[in-house]
């Protein structure tokens, strides 16, 4: 089999996976059941991924790249808080039109990341660090991070856990408002007294300053992680 047809049939297998994931549930997602779904041996599952294990694995990179794939890489045009508002809530749009395969996605925390994960992830830091530079980050980035990624997932499994008779929108708009007050402030902090807004935009800025040596900035990037946090 040659490489294109190893990944054609790679990226049926999968789809097939998915397809029995959405309609019958995890249970149902042996190799004998997907070997039939893609019209092969069961021998040719292990070939191409190992074990059932390895099987789910590449399905949940598949999402995350899927999700990746959808997200809008460019600022947006009405500013950082915009821009945040509207990646979280592809988020959990992309969470409920799926929801078998997101999860999948997260059903194990302990997973090693995926590229996929992490590209989606530095996606996210590029969005917080453009809040930061902006002066409209309360938080640390990562702390920022953190609390805008485990609220997309959480609304997402709260939603789904819910009999569909008490799935409320308020939940996912309450809890999007939460993120948004814990992340940002009001107003941009840089105007406000006191030397933590200014640090974290500086802070932010950094790694594009070409003038300081990697010493130099290592020691300024300490100095203004210090004041972020008195």
């Amino acid at each position: 089999m040659s490489p294109r047809d190893q990944e054609q049939t790679r990226r049926r297998v999968i789809e097939a996976t998915i397809e029995l994931l959405t309609r019958e549930g995890r249970d149902a997602v042996t190799t004998r059941a997907v070997a039939v779904a893609a019209g092969l041996q069961p021998p040719a599952i292990y070939r191409l991924f190992g074990d059932k294990e390895g099987l789910l694995e590449a399905v949940a990179e598949h999402g995350f790249a899927t999700f990746l794939a959808g997200k809008n890489l460019d600022p947006g045009p009405h500013g950082p808080v915009d821009d945040l508002e509207a990646g979280w809530d592809l988020a959990v749009e992309f969470g409920l039109a799926n929801p078998a395969l997101y999860v999948l996605m997260y059903a194990d925390p302990a997973r090693p990341a995926s590229p996929a994960f992490t590209a989606g992830m530095e996606v996210l830091m590029g969005r917080i660090r453009r809040l930061a530079a902006a002066g409209w980050l309360r938080v640390d980035e990562h702390l920022a991070a953190a609390i805008i990624h485990a609220t997309a997932r959480g609304a997402v499994l709260t939603w789904l856990s819910l009999p569909e008779d008490r799935r409320d929108p308020a939940l996912l708009t309450t809890l999007r408002e939460a993120m948004l007050t814990a992340v940002t402030t009001r107003e941009p902090a840089t105007q406000e007294a006191g030397p933590a807004g200014a640090a974290r935009a500086l802070r932010a800025a950094l790694p594009e300053q070409t003038a300081l040596s990697e010493g130099e900035r290592g020691l300024l990037e300490e100095w203004l992680d210090r004041l972020t946090h008195e």
